[in-house]
């Protein structure tokens, strides 16, 4: 079995908000929070998560601002905004419920159809 798990489709914005919402993180360390906070089970891919940050900042859910890296580089500092902690809360919603009504489902035996 592969180390990394496969992220659902539609997942991702929701793993954006959550990391960016643990405190403001570059682009770059948005990749190593969720990494981390996964416990190494998901990897995101940069090609991925470029485009997902700036939909993301245009639709107003996170904002950016220049500041410099650990590393002593420029990067792009996102944050959460209002917009953003909404739709956080939102997703977290919805991705409880399907889990719940998955979950529902794989436990069904036979005897219950």
């Amino acid at each position: 079995m592969s180390k990394q798990l496969d992220i659902l489709q539609g997942t991702l914005d929701m793993l954006i908000l959550k990391a960016v919402s643990l405190g403001p993180l570059h682009g770059y360390g948005v990749l190593l929070r969720i990494q981390q906070i996964s416990g190494d089970q998901l990897e995101i891919q940069q090609g991925s998560l470029y485009p997902a940050l700036y939909r993301l900042e245009h639709q107003g859910a996170i904002a950016s601002e220049w500041g410099e890296s650990e590393n002593n580089r420029r990067a792009k500092y996102y944050r959460l905004t209002a917009t953003g902690r909404a739709q956080l809360r939102s997703e977290t919603e919805k991705w409880n419920r399907m889990s719940n009504v998955i979950a529902g489902i794989l436990k069904t035996s036979p005897g219950e159809v």
